[in-house]
């Protein structure tokens, strides 16, 4: 059996077979009726002298006039194998959910004798299965074709014949449309037909507010995945404070993904490593991005892909890194990939493979996947994940500066319905330093659950100071660990993802990072 991968036109792949002779063609897809639109089409175009039957175990033969009722109600599979034998020699004939049959030695021996008897004239079974466990038997006379989903163009014309139908007013501007037709990528023909019809009929029109409504529509795709998980875009770019210069770089990629960037020469781009300490926001970041992009995000659980059985790891990974490129484009994000990636002893060297396999798709892909892989401790990375070609940039998210803390605090006041303009921000910003953003966050929680349990009166800037005071910030309490990170930015081995800054020492063991002002603010 030849799997052949699908590099171009699949009618042009199909046509080439029945020249070829190929009397097994075996089409691995779910979309049956877009597969005999597909072969309709073929033999229409390619073979018009070919003609093109259909067996059913309901129906029994058809599509060709002036079929014989005795081969209208064969619904046996053996007896349809054997009136095969009598129709016309140049006939391409689809055997639907035959899968089911293959059980049965009688219908594997007889299509053996008819693969290799038909050698001798035009005639190819075509199988159209869901299925790719195809028998040992007839592996070796059987060509397997994957159709894959939908192209961007199939879609559009999808959208066209929808909204013509329909008749509704089309309110995408031009990039829009195309983020549409890019958030429907990955579906079936039908799934993207069912999507846009409830997208016209939940505004009675259809605009940039239903792709957001399309991207949702996706995460059914990943219900068979047992290592993605699909994530709803709900991070903005104001929903995280400070990383200033980490933004500004998305914010020039955004349109990385649209024909206009590919027709300009701009590759996709590959992805970014967040390298930092943690409660800096790595994490909320992967998901920012993907409300910047308005883009997909699947997380990749790496300890979801490791089974018990031999060979099982290395085939998750293969079918949970196709199934990003078919969803593509998207986010694919791997958290603390420092865990991920370590290696496992005892394990017959499973780990040592996956971890190969993911770091050759990473430098090879060409889908537009964008990996965002967070990691807190660096050293334990190996070095050959961080060189050039796998990330197109790798980030530092340091302990946030003055400016960043107003933000965090801002950010976290309005989350909870509060006014930040009601806060002395300075006041907060400045006893506050060595803080993460995570622990700004519990120290706002904190200051709220106090006000709460004293008759439920509205939180001050002192409640806050209060609950400041009270934690100890990881700065502090894993202060070698942290200066260690810190190290490795001051080295030069990432850029730092929030403003341009420059280091000193303070206190001994700690670098101690401040912006760089300019005149003006000095």
């Amino acid at each position: 059996m030849r799997d052949e991968a699908w590099d171009g036109d699949i009618p042009a792949q199909i046509d080439l077979c029945l020249r070829a002779r190929i009397t097994l063609l075996i089409l691995y897809t779910t979309e049956e009726e877009r597969a005999i639109r597909i072969l309709q089409d073929v033999c229409g175009r390619f073979q018009p002298s070919r003609p093109l039957i259909m067996w059913d175990l309901v129906d029994g033969f058809s599509g060709v006039k002036d079929t014989p009722p005795r081969a209208v109600n064969i619904r046996d599979p053996l007896q349809a194998l054997d009136e095969l034998e009598k129709t016309d020699d140049s006939a391409a004939v689809v055997l639907k959910d035959f899968h089911e049959f293959w059980t049965n030695p009688a219908v594997k021996r007889k299509m053996r004798n008819l693969a290799q008897k038909f050698r001798f004239s035009r005639r190819t079974m075509i199988v159209v299965t869901p299925s790719l466990k195809v028998p040992e038997e007839i592996r070796d006379n059987a060509v397997v074709l994957q159709i894959p989903p939908p192209s961007a163009r199939e879609l559009e014309q999808e959208l066209d014949r929808l909204l013509r139908g329909s008749g509704v007013p089309e309110s995408l501007t031009p990039l829009g449309r195309e983020k549409l037709i890019q958030a429907a990528l990955g579906m079936s023909l039908n799934q993207a037909c069912r999507s846009f019809s409830k997208a016209i009929v939940r505004h009675g029109r259809l605009d940039d507010r239903d792709i957001d409504a399309i991207v949702a529509e996706k995460k059914d795709i990943l219900s068979h995945s047992e290592a993605l998980e699909f994530f709803s875009i709900t991070e903005t770019a104001e929903n995280v404070g400070g990383l200033v210069v980490l933004k500004e770089w998305l914010q020039l990629r955004e349109k990385a993904f649209t024909r206009e960037a590919r027709d300009y020469g701009l590759p996709s781009p590959k992805g970014i490593a967040l390298i930092g300490i943690p409660g800096t926001g790595k994490s909320l970041t992967a998901k920012m991005v993907a409300g910047m992009w308005r883009l997909p995000l699947l997380r990749l659980d790496v300890g979801a892909l490791f089974g018990s059985l031999v060979g099982e790891s290395e085939e998750r990974t293969r079918r949970a890194l196709a199934l990003a490129e078919t969803i593509s484009p998207c986010i694919l994000w791997i958290d603390e990939m420092e865990k991920a990636f370590s290696f496992g002893h005892g394990d017959s060297g499973t780990s040592q493979r996956v971890f190969a396999h993911i770091l050759t798709w990473m430098q090879d892909k060409t889908a537009p996947c964008f990996v965002v892989a967070t990691a807190n401790d660096v050293s334990a990375l190996p070095p050959e994940l961080l060189r050039k070609g796998r990330f197109d940039e790798i980030f530092f998210l340091d302990l946030p500066s003055s400016r960043e803390r107003r933000e965090i605090f801002s950010v976290h006041l309005r989350r909870r319905g509060l006014i930040p303009g009601d806060f002395d921000l300075e006041c907060l910003a400045r006893v506050s330093e060595g803080y993460v953003g995570a622990e700004i966050e519990q120290t706002v929680i904190d200051a709220m659950y106090q006000a709460f349990n004293q008759n439920m009166r509205r939180i001050t800037t002192r409640d806050i100071i209060a609950a400041l005071r009270t934690q100890v910030p990881l700065s502090v309490s894993q202060k070698e660990v942290v200066g260690g990170l810190r190290t490795w930015l001051t080295e030069g081995r990432a850029l730092s993802a929030s403003e341009i800054t420059v280091a000193t020492q303070s206190p001994p063991g700690i670098v101690h990072l401040e912006p760089v002002l300019s005149p003006g603010e000095q």
